[in-house]
């Protein structure tokens, strides 16, 4: 097999998705940011004109000279995986990849020009097959996103940060910027976390490799179900205080936490969305040109209004009661002025609306 083609592919029973474009399984915060900006005619080749001051080139070279780069004599299982996972994703040239040595589990896919994956010898020895096939499949959905070009941008900023901290204006903007690209980096990472679902096709698999990132290799000490039910009751305990921590507590992240990973990807595999790709029905490549900014735009409004309205975190709740009861105030104030429900019997039209809005309310 060249490194471009598929004329050996390992045997599989997993469903492929030809020319899938990556919207289909993105978040939609990060799939509006992306959209808006693959239409912002010549982004990337700014960005890529960077390349000189960015350390794409450096890092490459640190790879290639104190890692183990993946292949067929090399770690073939994930040079295996990785195949596979492309060849289930539709992504035709097949990134390089790179086991670095490393106490800490971690996997990145980094680069302007053309991305790299690296795994940790960490993460290597605390996964198995089919958790790490997930984990491959997750950076080769950050591949197909174009996610790679922002990470690296993120990794630069992130470094400038810390070069220009006694320069206190230079810092503020920086951090600005960091801030904004960590917000969108953490939806980014569910985008890839249901990448890895579509490679993987076994949800259990992917919640158990998130669990093991959070307790480590004890398995046999570790449940699915009840470490769901810790990001349920992370969601819903407390008070405002304790919401206002939890915000603190993400800024610096560049991802989310893991039980908040585990649920919204439980929650995606139950969705009619997934149901809809694994039957074959999802957005095409040869379509994204002609993605509306606004429909995406539109698509996250509605997602972060869907979560304050659901959301059992306090705050959410309270910030959904403040703007239900200013709805419900603005109603009243438009039937006052325009006599809604005027000469309807007995009383005023506002009266009679109000008794009718109250009554529905009481049924519950």
């Amino acid at each position: 097999m060249t490194e471009t083609g598929f004329e050996k592919v390992p045997a599989r029973d997993r469903r492929r998705f030809p020319g899938i474009s990556s919207r289909a399984y993105e978040h939609p915060a990060d799939r509006s940011a992306l959209v808006a900006l693959r239409k912002l005619s010549g982004f990337d080749t700014v960005f890529k004109a960077l390349s000189g001051l960015l350390p794409e080139r450096s890092l490459r070279l640190l790879f290639l000279s104190d890692s183990v780069r993946v292949g067929e004599t090399q770690f073939p299982h994930l040079h295996a995986m990785l195949r596979d996972a492309c060849y289930i994703l539709d992504l035709e040239k097949v990134p390089q990849m790179y086991v670095q040595q490393d106490p800490r589990p971690n996997a990145m896919c980094i680069g302007l020009d053309e991305p790299i994956i690296v795994v940790t010898t960490s993460l290597v020895e605390l996964l198995d097959e089919e958790e790490m096939r997930a984990v491959v499949g997750h950076e080769v959905g950050h591949a197909l996103s174009g996610h790679s070009v922002y990470r690296t941008i993120l990794l630069f900023l992130t470094n400038l940060a810390l070069k220009v901290a006694w320069i206190p204006l230079g810092n503020v903007a920086v951090m600005t910027l960091v801030t904004a690209l960590r917000e969108w980096f953490r939806k980014s990472e569910l985008s890839a976390d249901r990448a890895g679902l579509l490679v993987g096709q076994d949800v259990t698999a992917s919640m158990r490799g998130l669990m093991k990132l959070a307790g480590g290799n004890h398995l046999h000490e570790m449940n699915v179900d009840a470490f769901l039910e810790q990001a349920d009751e992370y969601e819903k305990g407390g008070d405002l205080r304790d919401s206002v921590l939890k915000i603190l507590n993400m800024l610096p992240r560049t991802h989310p936490f893991t039980t908040v990973r585990a649920a919204e990807l439980k929650k995606w595999s139950q969705s009619r969305d997934y149901q809809r790709i694994m039957d074959g029905h999802y957005p095409r490549r040869e379509e994204d040109k002609d993605t509306s900014v606004t429909d995406s735009f539109r698509e996250s409004a509605a997602h972060y209004a869907d979560s304050v309205r659901t959301s059992k975190d306090p705050l959410f709740k309270l910030v959904g009661d403040i703007a239900g009861g200013a709805a419900d105030m603005g109603g009243r104030l438009r039937d006052k002025f325009t006599g809604a429900g005027a000469g309807s019997g007995g009383g005023s039209g506002t009266d009679t609306a109000s008794e009718g809005r109250g009554g529905a309310t009481g049924q519950g």
